[in-house]
């Protein structure tokens, strides 16, 4: 690291949140700011946001971080992944509602595409993208642009200059080329939107233009999608490290180095190739295992059946208890993803009994959430083979000791817990370091791990129970899970 003080603006736009923060070189937090801005659903299954109210929100929230800690050197911006958003190139004004990376309204076109040999996914963008066109512009009159919430931010802060995607983004939409170096002009084709404007694919560190909306107009010089940040926040730079971030659903990732994984899809574990980064030209590749629910399940508790009055209690009530006493729960209330992918599968406890209390079933639905991970790590390695040695974790979860310590014991893995509660900022800005050459090379971010604690196993838990439970919890709705995307 250089012995100049850098500082950077990094711009944190995630699924419910804008956070605006001021990291300087040595990574303290120097200033931060954060609004909520949460998306509508107009129907089931439908997820949208104003993508022109965003924008105003982000840019208000980082004049103000600016104005109360002076001039920065950097941007950098972190994003929930494959939200997408249609704009007017003209007028700079978004076309429709930007749809979130959860709306489900595509599946159907995703369907009829699988019989055709285009295998999409309604969470990625492709789909998107076609249906907001179909929507708002179907005779293809007009000059559109198309983003993910990152290519629109950048594009909002350098007043149209700056229209850009990292690879990790673009890797995705579902629009990329294998390599991720271009998109793929027949998928492109295929769906109709040939006729869209794609951001350029660039560097996920290295300055891409000055953004102009913002005193001193300092150059954007980080991108990149939530989960590859929170890696990088994580300092999961060597082949084998990875992270596993739980907040209300639960990410996986692993650093799998300069070779990408041997399928280009979703694996036979049920784990996705992502590019992690790719800075001077080099692409970092991973994988990306998911879990659909973690603290969901938490909530639940929580708010409908009132078990607890708050996350934290989750703690307290398990540890009135050594174990569950037979009790397991298969946290399911949307489905399995990894490794099964049954969207038909639903919750359910195994094990009641009139001994069962409620410390009992809070600490099953820990554990069951534990188990969960240990799923990810079990699918990744063996999809990968790479050795996961040990997890680091971060998210609201994080900070609960009964649940990390079920985490260790289900992974048989030391768990290090990350000195941010939610990484992804952290990790967008020691992108940016690096792009502003605070630090030489990535490798460097290596230096700045130093977890908030490191947790050890104590016991074995029972995975093959676990995994009778959740063969049990499976196909509950067969017409869902007779649905593969």
């Amino acid at each position: 690291m250089s012995g100049r003080a850098t500082r950077v603006l990094v711009l944190d736009i995630g699924t419910s949140s804008v956070r605006a923060s001021v990291l300087r070189d040595d990574v303290s937090v120097e200033f931060e700011v954060a609004r909520e801005m949460l998306p509508d659903s107009p129907a089931d299954g439908l997820v949208e946001f104003d993508a022109a109210a965003l924008a105003a929100c982000t840019l208000a929230l980082a004049k103000d971080a600016i104005t109360a800690a002076g001039p920065v050197d950097g941007v950098g911006i972190c994003n929930q992944r494959a939200s997408t958003v249609v704009w007017d190139r003209a007028t700079g004004e978004p076309v429709g509602p930007a749809l979130g990376w959860q709306d489900l309204r595509t599946i159907g076109p995703c369907l009829a595409l699988r019989a055709e040999g285009l295998q999409l996914a309604p969470n990625q963008s492709a789909t998107k993208l076609q249906w907001l066109v179909e929507q708002y512009d179907p005779t293809h009159a007009r000059d559109l642009c198309f983003g993910t919430v990152d290519a629109w931010i950048a594009w909002s802060l350098s007043g149209g200059h700056v229209y850009v995607t990292d690879a990790g983004n673009a890797g995705v939409t579902g629009l990329a080329a294998r390599n991720v170096v271009a998109w793929d002009e027949s998928i492109v084709s295929t769906l109709g939107v040939a006729h869209v404007g794609l951001p350029a694919i660039v560097d996920s560190a290295g300055s891409c233009g000055p953004a102009t909306a913002l005193p001193g107009a300092p150059p954007i010089v980080s991108i990149v999608g939530d989960q590859q940040g929170s890696l990088a926040g994580q300092a999961c730079v060597a082949v084998g490290d990875a992270k596993i971030t739980f907040g209300t659903g639960g990410m996986l990732d692993v650093n799998l180095g300069e070779h990408a994984p041997q399928f280009e899809k979703r694996s036979p574990s049920g784990t996705f190739p992502i590019v992690a980064w790719r800075i001077a030209g080099h692409t970092t590749w991973g994988a990306e295992a998911v879990m659909l629910a973690a603290g969901t399940n938490v909530q639940w508790l929580r708010d409908d059946l009132g078990l607890v009055a708050n996350a934290e209690e989750t703690h307290t009530v398990a540890s009135q208890c050594a174990d569950t006493g037979g009790v397991w729960f298969v946290p399911a209330p949307l489905g399995l993803g990894t490794p099964q992918w049954d969207y038909g599968a639903r919750s359910a406890f195994f094990g009641l009994t009139r001994g069962s209390g409620r410390p009992e079933v809070v600490r099953a639905v820990l554990e069951g959430i534990a188990h969960r991970g240990a799923d990810l790590v079990e699918a990744t390695e063996q999809d990968t083979g790479v050795t996961i040695d040990a997890l680091r974790i971060d998210g609201g979860m994080s900070d609960n000791p009964t649940f990390v310590q079920a985490v260790a014991d289900a992974t048989q893995r030391p768990v290090e817990i990350s000195p941010a509660r939610d990484a992804t900022t952290r990790g967008a800005g020691l992108l940016a370091l690096v792009g502003l050459g605070a630090f030489t090379a990535v490798d460097g971010l290596a230096d700045t791990w130093e977890p908030r604690m490191r947790v050890e196993p104590q016991r074995r838990l029972d995975r093959d129970r676990w995994r009778d439970a959740c063969a049990r919890a499976c196909r509950w709705i067969p017409e869902l899970s007779s649905i593969d995307l």
